[in-house]
């Protein structure tokens, strides 16, 4: 038995497919017959452009244009005739062979535009190197598992997964995730929640432990994972698996009912979401708004910024898609994990702590300028709500503010439409907004309290490192304190308070949330209508006492051992 973090639930039984980071080891061999190594080289690289073509495609039409752009340039760099020629002449000249050849016309490339002080021409070294690792694997007859295109169900072990793993593989055949890192907000994990796909992170040696074809039974809950389970196991995990599905089939019947406790409080019930594609998720879970549009998505994966007009589209879409429900969006929150490769960037020290989002959107203005005007013209399509990230004082506030000031002053001299309902709204994730929330709430419509950064802040505890990852802890007792404090300073001005952090979709934080006056929750699609249904069997001012005992005690571990008493689980 293997023992992780469940990321996302689910009870899955199936066939492990390991995917290996394997080393190529390529050798110089003297050959002696050219036409059968070349030969070898051109049916590699073919094998390889159908590949690519599939992935390009299937990027396409489940992910859109942005997404498929990635595998668009992959399939250039193989149809530059530079590149393969100078690996045909190799093979002619020195007598070498393909793998060696193709591999130091590779080695030339990369080092070549590595050495470019152009930023966007320094990454596309990466591209160079994915495409012809790729083209060597075949020559060497080394195993590729193209995720696009799955011969059987089964359940993916691998080190990690990339965003390009799980945008491109075929959901249809993939039973569930097991990696080994990861936490519950690496993009695995998340990733994972929202294609609603069973998933485990943080195994450390799943790879290892778990060979190809391995059979597997895994619970998405409590992170167990069983290698070549006995027939009683199996037995009893298929057992689980019917009760799981009746459980999801329980859930349906929560459908269009109203997310409100016994004693009559109503709250909102929200997902986050990273692409418009994400919407028809939401639908399906019967969302009741978007809390968080991860905005940045739409500027990864890309040579250059998107247009007003494509943002525009974007927006609208979302908007259009939930048909009048409100929708927060939030601005472009660039920097730390998240890098640009045609944003030139300094390497820092800190880039958590560095320069990044709504820091990077103040002193790049034109950028800032160009997402907003696109924002303000979607917001005649359904209910707008415009939220900045990282806000750590009232100074950044104010001027992002009056940057939304001049863009509507600009369309308004244009002629171009906007609604003026438009609400204007700020995440709580350092905790100096926290602590001057009070004098903040003046100042917005709303507050949505981003505890996967809020925590790994207030803690000083980076949020990736498992060898610390017991201090990253939801329910450490500064950072419940701290989301109290802004739930009530919100509330004194009459505004409302929002969480779309990971905690707020969690079964043991709800009621301490619930009770502390949280207005809107907002969580992966998959976590919706198990977070109704929980809500609708609590009471309000039952939670408000709860929530008093609770910030009564002084450690985490106290804290989470008396929710998990209280009810149960």
């Amino acid at each position: 038995m293997l023992k992780g973090i469940g990321a996302s639930p689910g009870i899955v039984l199936g066939k492990a497919l390991v995917i290996e980071d394997t080393e190529l080891v390529i050798e110089r061999k003297m050959i002696t017959d050219c036409e059968t190594e070349i030969s070898k080289l051109r049916s590699a690289v073919e094998v390889s452009k159908e590949e690519l073509t599939k992935v390009k495609e299937k990027a396409l039409a489940e992910l859109g244009e942005h997404e498929a752009e990635i595998f668009e340039a992959h399939l250039l760099v193989l149809e530059d005739p530079e590149l393969v020629e100078s690996a045909v002449s190799k093979i002619n000249d020195e007598k070498v062979n393909a793998e060696f050849a193709l591999n130091e016309i590779k080695e030339m490339f990369v080092s070549m535009f590595e050495s470019m002080d152009n930023e966007y021409m320094r990454e596309r070294a990466a591209d160079i190197k994915d495409v012809t690792n790729r083209v060597l694997r075949h020559i060497l007859g080394v195993k590729v598992v193209d995720l696009a295109d799955l011969a059987e169900e089964v359940v993916l072990v691998a080190h990690d997964l990339t965003p390009s793993d799980t945008a491109t593989m075929d959901k249809k055949k993939v039973l569930g995730f097991l990696t080994d890192i990861g936490g519950r907000t690496s993009h695995t994990a998340i990733m994972s929640r929202t294609l609603e796909i069973a998933a485990i992170v943080g195994l450390n040696d799943a790879t290892k432990e778990i060979k190809d074809g391995d059979f597997v039974v895994f619970n998405g809950d409590t992170g167990e994972v069983i290698i070549n389970p006995d027939e009683e196991t199996i037995s009893t995990y298929t057992k689980l698996k019917t009760d799981f599905e009746e459980y999801k089939k329980a859930l349906e019947l929560l459908k269009g009912q109203a997310t409100a406790t016994t004693d009559g409080r109503h709250v909102e019930l929200a997902g986050n979401i990273g692409t418009p594609g994400d919407v028809e998720g939401l639908i399906k879970n019967d969302a009741e708004g978007v809390g968080l549009y991860r905005t940045e998505f739409l500027y990864m994966d890309r040579s250059d910024f998107p247009s007003e007009e494509e943002q525009y589209e974007a927006y609208k879409a979302v908007l259009e898609g939930m048909a009048g429900k409100p929708i927060v969006i939030r601005t472009l929150d660039i920097g730390g994990d998240k890098k640009l490769d045609y944003l030139l960037m300094d390497e820092e020290m800190n880039p958590f702590l560095g320069y990044r989002a709504i820091r990077l959107c103040l002193d790049r203005k034109e950028i800032f300028i160009t997402q907003l005007r696109a924002l303000y013209r979607a917001s005649v399509h359904g209910k707008l709500r415009i939220m900045f990230p990282m806000i750590s004082s009232l100074e950044e506030l104010l001027q992002a503010k009056e940057v939304c000031e001049d863009v509507k002053s600009q369309l308004k001299a244009e002629g171009i439409a906007y609604s003026d309902e438009v609400e204007v709204g700020m995440m709580i994730e350092v905790p100096s907004a926290a602590v001057i929330s009070d004098v903040l709430a003046k100042h917005v419509d709303f507050f949505s309290i981003g505890t996967n950064d809020l925590i790994q802040y207030t803690c000083a505890v980076d949020r990736m490192n498992q060898k610390i990852s017991y201090l990253y802890n939801q329910f450490n007792p500064a950072v419940l304190r701290l989301i109290k404090m802004v739930i009530d300073n919100a509330h004194k001005e009459g505004k409302w308070a929002g969480m779309c952090g990971e905690s707020a979709g969690d079964q043991l934080m709800i009621p301490i949330l619930l009770g502390f006056g949280l207005d809107e929750f907002s969580m992966s699609p998959i976590s919706i209508l198990p977070a109704r249904k929980l809500i609708n069997s609590l009471s309000f001012e039952d939670m408000k006492k709860f929530s008093e005992e609770v910030l009564s005690l002084g450690t985490a571990e106290e804290i989470k051992a008396y929710v998990e008493k209280t009810f149960n689980k």
